[in-house]
């Protein structure tokens, strides 16, 4: 199939950053593309040949949509894939297949997943309902702290919260939900593993996360992680074999924590392009969205290595502010040696929403992580 310059469509769900920033590089190639969000104001609107505004948890909706498409791909899990599974049974090639999907888009499935394939994970059980969670902890069953998480449409420190004490569980949803085992762990970790239709499959070096205490989210993203190299091969290990047993074709960003005692824990994996991997734009050889674009179409993967230490800056709204956006001193970081900053396009903050983010590239790791402090002092995501 030609993909350049041709008829050829491809199909993106989700309209977001991820999306917005693959279409840097489907517009690079001149791949035609097509997508779907539920707002007139995605960030892709401006970027894609054909925009469709509607829900992605809708059958019909989604169904009519991949029809009219030649590979359907997405940047979001939250998507209806009873729709993505009757595509996929009509031969329309959907990535990630819908099985990897279903594995993933439940968090509950997921962690029994990892148990089932050997998977190194933390201990868990498994709730129908967050109701149940109070008589657990009462027969001595589950003790505290734990950490809870619910089964489906989390995201970004939503839908996940540290149980410190029984008053901790009346402000959650009644939900579908797993009660984590709390781990103890040195570092947070993950690994993108990229994976083309043809089996072809590369990792990119594995990369440290330095999350806020607060909002839960990540805000440093520091590549290669300052780890041992032992840690760094185990940790590939142990994605490798996530990817092995998903059978996912894209990409797939696993998470991971490596404990006191240099052991790698898969905290969770996310099959599309992924926060932990940005960096790459700037600092590696072949940046995740074009790989992810690469693996889709079968086409040769790209070199992984980096080119030079990067460090990844998310920008999030501030405290305080919602409203139409202001990037405060957003010229201060621009005099910065190795500074690009990111801006997604999202009209209006509110606290702690992802509204870009900055890459930091440096010979020098020291220095970049110094310049990424001083970006993150710097520039500030406010409201008029």
């Amino acid at each position: 199939m030609q993909f350049f310059s041709s008829d050829f469509k491809l199909g993106i769900l989700g309209g977001g950053q991820l999306g917005k920033m693959m279409l840097y590089e489907t517009r690079k190639w001149d791949i035609q593309t097509k997508v779907m969000d539920a707002s007139p104001e995605a960030p892709c609107k401006i970027a894609c040949n054909e925009f469709v505004q509607g829900s992605l948890m809708d059958f019909d909706t989604v169904y009519a949509f991949g029809k009219d498409v030649d590979v359907l791909t997405i940047e979001i899990e939250n998507v209806n894939v009873d729709a993505l599974e009757k595509l996929e049974h009509e031969g329309k090639t959907v990535y990630p297949p819908t099985k990897t999907l279903r594995t993933i888009q439940n968090k509950a499935v997921q962690k029994l997943f990892y148990t089932d394939h050997g998977i190194p994970t933390a201990p868990f059980t498994r709730f129908a309902y967050t109701s149940e969670i109070e008589d657990s902890i009462n027969n001595g069953g589950l003790s505290l702290p734990f950490v809870w998480k619910s089964a489906q449409f989390g995201y970004d420190g939503q839908g996940v919260k540290v149980v410190r004490k029984m008053e901790d569980l009346k402000e959650l949803p009644n939900v579908e939900c797993i009660a984590e085992k709390m781990i103890d762990f040195k570092n947070e970790l993950a690994v993108v593993v990229a994976r083309n239709s043809k089996g072809e499959v590369k990792t990119y070096p594995v990369v440290e996360m330095e999350f806020h205490p607060e909002a839960n989210q990540v805000e440093y993203v520091i590549c290669p992680a300052r780890i041992d190299d032992a840690v760094a091969k185990k940790a590939q290990e142990v994605a490798l074999k996530v990817s092995e047993h998903m059978k996912h074709v894209g990409l797939l960003a696993v998470e991971m924590f490596q404990t006191k005692d240099d052991q790698i824990l898969v905290n969770e994996s996310a099959p599309r392009p992924h926060n932990s991997g940005h960096y790459s734009i700037e600092a590696a050889y072949t940046n995740q969205f074009e790989q992810h674009i690469r693996a889709i179409l079968g086409l040769p993967l790209g070199k992984t290595d980096s080119k030079v230490a990067g460090i990844m800056v998310n920008l999030v709204g501030a405290e305080g502010h919602t409203g139409d956006v202001i990037y405060e001193n957003i010229e201060k970081i621009l005099e910065m040696d190795g500074v690009t900053p990111h801006i997604y396009g999202k009209k209006q903050t509110r606290p702690f929403r992802k509204m870009g983010h900055v890459t930091i590239v440096d010979e020098n790791m020291a220095r970049a992580r110094e310049v990424a402090q001083q970006v993150k002092e710097t520039i500030k995501v406010i409201s008029k």
